[in-house]
């Protein structure tokens, strides 16, 4: 099942089911609306349906409490830029200010002038959880959708430490919907693509992390309790590098979708502000 969330004028957001003609289901991509959150309770269908292309997609999650993001999760990555690989999970957060969805446009901080994008797998938290065994990982986990950790990489090392640099406002998009039908095993095993003004820049898998899903949610809830639509950034394949001003990225998680973001500088976005990870534009 893919659950997105969605606006339409004059309309506050809801969830829906995502439901594509390549499915075979003999109709144009649509969204069926449910009531409620489906990360808050149980939901269901409101027998409202509307064509993908008449809504505007939203990130699919709002983070309760935190974005936890692991850095240098691919050797090759880490390599590129001459970092060693560390032993245990690079842990870090980025508000959940920092969240925007599908086609929302990212602003960088003034300071900056190196923005560099990031395409990875992310996991979705179903439900509050605390030192959780590897082999039980599963369980906690209600989806995965795609990420981009933009980085200001020219703040990143004078700064030593990766709060500015990995979360302002705008450097996290997540979308387009969350595959909740994916199993750990399948999660484990998808294709990552980054293309930038139509040029592949990434292509990876995540057979390639370092440290695999059900690890990571076992270290990272043995230091903090995650709440149900935290987000885990699980890392990046090798192949990262500049955005320029006015490029398009677009990061497709095989078994997933598309994320699409265009990056404009801080002087030309106006009135952008970022509101409970919902731009306006």
């Amino acid at each position: 099942m893919r659950i997105a969330r969605y606006s339409m004028a004059g309309q506050d957001p809801a969830f829906g089911v995502v439901e594509l003609a390549e499915d075979g289901g003999g109709h144009p991509d649509s969204v069926s609306t449910l009531t409620g959150d489906p990360l808050a309770g149980p939901v269901q269908y409101t027998g409202e349906r509307h064509r993908l292309a008449d809504v505007r997609l939203l990130s699919p999650v709002i983070p309760r409490s935190k974005v936890v993001a692991v850095g240098r999760n691919y050797a090759a990555h880490a390599a590129e830029l001459g970092n060693e690989v560390p032993g245990t999970p690079l842990c870090f957060y980025k508000p959940n200010t920092a969240v925007i969805g599908p086609d929302d446009i990212i602003v960088p901080p003034a300071a900056s002038q190196y923005i560099s994008y990031e395409g990875e797998l992310a996991v979705v938290i179903g439900r509050i959880c605390k030192d959780v065994p590897a082999a039980r990982a599963e369980e906690v986990i209600f989806g995965y959708t795609v990420a981009n950790d933009v980085t200001c990489r020219d703040l990143q090392e004078p700064d030593k430490q990766w709060s500015r640099a990995k979360g302002f406002d705008t450097s996290c998009p997540l979308g387009p919907w969350i595959a909740s039908h994916l199993t750990l095993a399948e999660a484990s095993d998808l294709v990552i693509t980054t293309v930038v003004g139509g040029e592949q820049r990434q292509h990876g898998s995540t057979t390639l992390m370092i440290h695999p899903i059900a690890d990571l949610i076992a270290y990272i809830t043995s230091f903090t309790t995650l709440l149900p639509g935290d987000v885990i950034l699980t890392g990046t394949p090798a192949g990262v590098g500049r955005l320029e001003p006015g490029q398009e990225v677009s990061i497709t998680i095989d078994g997933i979708g598309t994320l699409t973001n265009t990056l404009v500088p801080a002087a030309a976005a106006g009135s952008h502000t970022t509101t409970t990870g919902d731009s306006t534009k």
